[in-house]
C-alpha cells in the first residue's frame, strides 16, 4: 500500500483542508470542494485523515494564526509543507535508526542467548540490538544499544571486535561484558583481557576483573570490579553501589515500558545503593520513591 506521505489523493485532501481553513472561502471554492468530495468514496476518508492530522499538529497552529494576515498562497504552502513533514517524520525516524536491521534484538526486560557462526556465544540484555559483520579477515559485531555478554571462540586468523558507539573492543581472551548507557560505553572483563580503543585514543588493555568506560571525553581510568555483581543482570538482578539516580533510572528503562523523566535535574546526582529484580521494575521505582527524598 502506498504511504500517505506519497499518496496523491491524500496530498489533494491536505490541499483542500488548508484551502477550506482560509477566510473567506469563496462560493466557487466551496462548490469545487463538494464536487471533489463526491467524486470518489475515498476522498471523504482522506479528508478526515487530514483533519485528524491537523488536530495533532499543535506546533504549527500558533504559527498559522500568526500568518493569517499574510498572503494566502504562502500561508497555504507553509501549512501543507508542515503537515506533510508531520506525516513523513515517523518514517524518517525509523529509516535513520541504526538498529533497524540488527540481526539480534531483545524486547524490554527480555534476555536472549545466541550462538554465532564461529561458535562464539552472546547473551543480550533487555532492549538490546546487535549486528554481525563477519568476513574472512575479521569477526566484527556492532552493539547498537543495550548490553551484551560475549564468550569468544578462538580464531587466530580473525580478530573478534565489538563496535559500540565510537569505540572498538577487541577480544584478547574469552569473556567480557559491554553496556551502553547514557553517554558512556562500559566494558567489563570477566576472563583474560580485551583491548579498548575509543575515537582518537590509543588502545587500552583491560585485564580480567577490571572495567573501563569511554565516551566523548575518551577512555576513563580503569576500575576494579566485583565480577558476580557486574554479571548480576544475567540472573535478572541489577546492582547499584552509590550510582547516581539518573543512571539508575536510565537502566531501569530497559526493564519497563515507557519513559522515566527527571522533572528536577538537581536530584539526578543522588547516590543509590540497591539490588533490584529486573522482572519487577515498577517495584524498584516504588522502592526508590520510598527511600529517597523524591516523589514518583
Amino acid at each position: 500500500m502506498q504511504g500517505d506521505e506519497t499518496d496523491p489523493i491524500y496530498m489533494e485532501a491536505l490541499e483542500w483542508f488548508v484551502r477550506m481553513k482560509d477566510e473567506p472561502v469563496s462560493e466557487e471554492d466551496r462548490l469545487a470542494f463538494e464536487t471533489w468530495l463526491a467524486i470518489s468514496p475515498s476522498h471523504p476518508v482522506f479528508y478526515d485523515r487530514a483533519r485528524t492530522l491537523w488536530d495533532r499538529f499543535d506546533i504549527v497552529k500558533p504559527e498559522y494564526d500568526r500568518l493569517r494576515p499574510s498572503e494566502r498562497i504562502h500561508r497555504r504552502n507553509f501549512l501543507i509543507g508542515g503537515l506533510v513533514a508531520l506525516i513523513a517524520a515517523p518514517t524518517a525516524y525509523v529509516l535513520n535508526r541504526p538498529d533497524l536491521f540488527a540481526g539480534f534484538t531483545t524486547d524490554i526486560a527480555e534476555r536472549r542467548s545466541f550462538t554465532l557462526p564461529d561458535g562464539s556465544a552472546v547473551e543480550l540484555g533487555g532492549y538490546s540490538a546487535l549486528s554481525l559483520q563477519f568476513t574472512d579477515a575479521e569477526r566484527r559485531l556492532i552493539l547498537h544499544r543495550g548490553q551484551a555478554f560475549f564468550q569468544v571462540a578462538p580464531d587466530r586468523n580473525r580478530p573478534f571486535v565489538v563496535q559500540a558507539d565510537m569505540g572498538d573492543i577487541q577480544a584478547l581472551g574469552t569473556a567480557f561484558d559491554v553496556k551502553m548507557l547514557l553517554d558512556l560505553v562500559t566494558v567489563s572483563v570477566v576472563e583474560h583481557s580485551v583491548a579498548v580503543k575509543a575515537s582518537g585514543t590509543d588502545p587500552v588493555v583491560v585485564e580480567s576483573g577490571w572495567q573501563v568506560s569511554y565516551g566523548d571525553n575518551g577512555i576513563l581510568p580503569a576500575m576494579q570490579i566485583d565480577v558476580p555483581l557486574v554479571q548480576a543482570w544475567r540472573h535478572d538482578r541489577i546492582v547499584f553501589e552509590d550510582a547516581p539516580l539518573r543512571q539508575v533510572l536510565a537502566e531501569l528503562e530497559r526493564y519497563r515500558r515507557g519513559k522515566i523523566i527527571l522533572m528536577d535535574n538537581s536530584i539526578g546526582d543522588i547516590p543509590v545503593t540497591a539490588v533490584f529484580d529486573t522482572r519487577h521494575a515498577e517495584n524498584a521505582l516504588r522502592t526508590i520513591a520510598e527511600t529517597l527524598p523524591i516523589r514518583f
